[in-house]
């Protein structure tokens, strides 16, 4: 045979067989969404984690109102369009949940956080001591969004909390049930929330949901609502993120940006964001969090010195504010954040879920001694 027949040939077989080559099982059709659901959009009811009451914005789900792009950077305007630490709040006695939504961006996910995390939607539930249980989280694989989220729910009334995404923006969201089911949607609590203020960290980079960020856990602990003002590689102490968070009534502040500044950075700029917020939250308290160490800093010396002069840089700005006698602040070290293990992050800088769930462990009990 021919070398050129004999290639022909063997083309030829690979495809045949690759065509009629088995593909695995089928993957399980789960339940339908039926055609006569009961839609809710949220926006009749409103979300948590949604500042500024009802000042004007560009998109209903943004974080910030519109006034805010003529004063923070462009950098941290973009990122304010993410619904980051967004929560809506429902009752239903369902036996199923559906979901409906738009994102804002085409990318659903990235390199080290799956789309659970940057697109989905995260579902919690009280059970039946009060204490929020994890229930479902749609896997979304583009813009428009529609899911059962679950089905074969246990009969009676249940009070359930939907996380929004952590890394794109929602344009329009609405929460199905099937056609009889009562609906309820809660308004958002009046207790006053717990700011945080960061970095790509606190914007939830690497959960692989939205309820696992270390911000919504402790939501989820204390009960009250959060705003997430976790801003990827742009969180840096902003003079104008400071005025804007000195418009809200907050439980406490924190301010957790050093993973994103320099040494002298931090000592340039954190004293005088305390004292702007201070002119405004004369007893709020405001927590100072040391930058996380990266978890291979171990064996890299100049990640383990940049850290050092981290810490070293934010430890003089809160002694140098607590020998000038400012009230009411508190601090977190950043050794630990991740754990002491090596094994809390993916890409040495970003939590998984376990280092989210170690830094709610660490900041606990710091937060309710604040909040006392």
């Amino acid at each position: 045979m021919k070398p050129a027949i004999l290639l022909s040939f063997f083309v030829s077989a690979s495809l045949l067989a690759q065509t009629a080559a088995p593909k695995g099982p089928a993957k399980p059709k789960g339940p339908a969404i039926p055609a006569d659901a009961q839609w809710h959009d949220v926006t009749t009811w409103g979300v948590e984690g949604r500042g500024w009451g009802d000042q004007e914005r560009k998109r209903w789900f943004d974080r910030f109102p519109a006034k805010a792009e003529k004063t923070v950077t462009p950098a941290v305007w973009g990122l304010s369009r993410d619904s980051a630490g967004m929560m809506v709040r429902f009752k239903t006695n369902a036996d199923a949940i559906y979901c409906r939504y738009d994102l804002m961006d085409a990318g659903i996910a990235m390199p080290a956080m799956p789309a659970t995390g940057v697109s989905g939607l995260d579902l919690y539930a009280r059970d039946e001591k009060g204490q929020w249980r994890w229930v479902a989280c749609p896997k979304p694989d583009k813009q428009h969004v529609e899911a059962v989220m679950i089905s074969g729910l246990a009969p009676g009334e249940h009070e359930f909390a939907a996380y929004l995404p952590l890394y794109n923006g929602i344009d329009k969201l609405e929460i199905g049930v099937p056609p009889g089911a009562k609906f309820e949607g809660l308004a958002p609590r009046k207790d006053k929330p717990i700011v945080f203020y960061g970095t790509s960290i606190t914007h939830g980079a690497n959960a692989s949901r939205p309820g696992m960020v270390h911000t919504a856990i402790l939501g989820r602990r204390f009960d009250r609502p959060v705003i997430n003002l976790g801003f990827s590689g742009n969180g840096r102490m902003d003079t104008a993120v400071g005025d804007l968070i000195n418009e809200l009534d907050a439980a406490a502040i924190v301010i957790d940006c050093s993973p994103n500044m320099q040494p002298a950075d931090v000592t340039a700029k954190c004293v005088p964001l305390v004292k702007q917020l201070r002119s405004k939250h004369a007893k709020t308290p405001i927590v100072l969090v040391e930058d996380r160490r990266f978890t291979n800093s171990w064996i890299t010396p100049a990640k383990a010195k940049f850290h050092d002069d981290n810490h070293a840089a934010l430890k003089a700005a809160y002694e140098q504010l607590k020998a000038e006698k400012v009230a009411n602040l508190h601090y977190i070290g950043g050794d630990a954040l991740y754990g002491t293990d090596a094994e809390g992050a993916n890409d040495a800088s970003h939590g998984t879920d376990l280092g989210f769930m170690r830094q709610a462990d660490i900041f606990e009990p710091v937060l309710r001694a604040a909040l006392k």
